[in-house]
């Protein structure tokens, strides 16, 4: 039987890569993301930096200069909004989509548009029709309605009427007239 070795530099840490020399305590190619205090960090150290300083940080982010009349505040949320998202990621698909859509219909409607009740994904829609309750399933890219998916209720409620209906009227999700349906919190 051979003697134990003792010596460390005879030893590999079991359960990671080898060390490579020159990289220090990164042990891997993978990207270092920040850890969350770093962002924290970065962000305290926005509001201690000078106006001019912002706005040179805004230049080099976006390739132009920030808008006339942009506050300082706002110079500093917005830094700290993209040192954030740089981190953990922007805003999801949908969640673009549903911005870009807002933004169009308020476009069309003006300063009045009604943005109108927007379920969460896991919510559960009731839509009562001649004496049958209709169960709809909020998912991320869409609806779920008897085993099948939809992108929108309206196609939904022509199915359960036969005929074309708003399909969020129809669920009562908007303020025009009575809900002629119900909402259930997904858990």
């Amino acid at each position: 039987m051979k003697p134990l070795i003792h010596d460390a530099s005879a030893r590999q840490h079991s359960g990671g890569p080898s060390a490579v020399p020159g990289r220090g305590d990164n042990q891997n190619d993978r990207a270092r993301k920040p850890s969350l205090t770093e962002v924290e960090v970065g962000i305290a150290e926005l509001v201690d930096r000078s106006t001019r300083d912002l706005r040179l940080a805004w230049r080099q982010l976006y390739r132009a200069g920030p808008p006339q009349g942009l506050s300082r505040d706002l110079l500093i949320r917005a830094l700290a909004n993209q040192l954030q998202e740089q981190t953990h990621g922007g805003a999801s698909r949908v969640l673009r989509r549903r911005l870009h859509t807002l933004a169009g219909e308020f476009e069309k409607s003006g300063p009045s548009f009604d943005p109108g009740i927007a379920p969460k994904t896991g919510t559960t829609l009731v839509r009562q029709w001649r004496g049958h309750a209709h169960t709809v399933l909020v998912r991320d890219d869409g609806f779920e309605y008897q085993g099948e998916r939809y992108r929108s209720l309206s196609m939904i409620a022509e199915r359960i009427t036969g005929a074309h209906w708003s399909g969020p009227r129809s669920f009562g999700l908007t303020q025009h007239g009575r809900p002629s349906g119900g909402v259930e919190a997904g858990r």
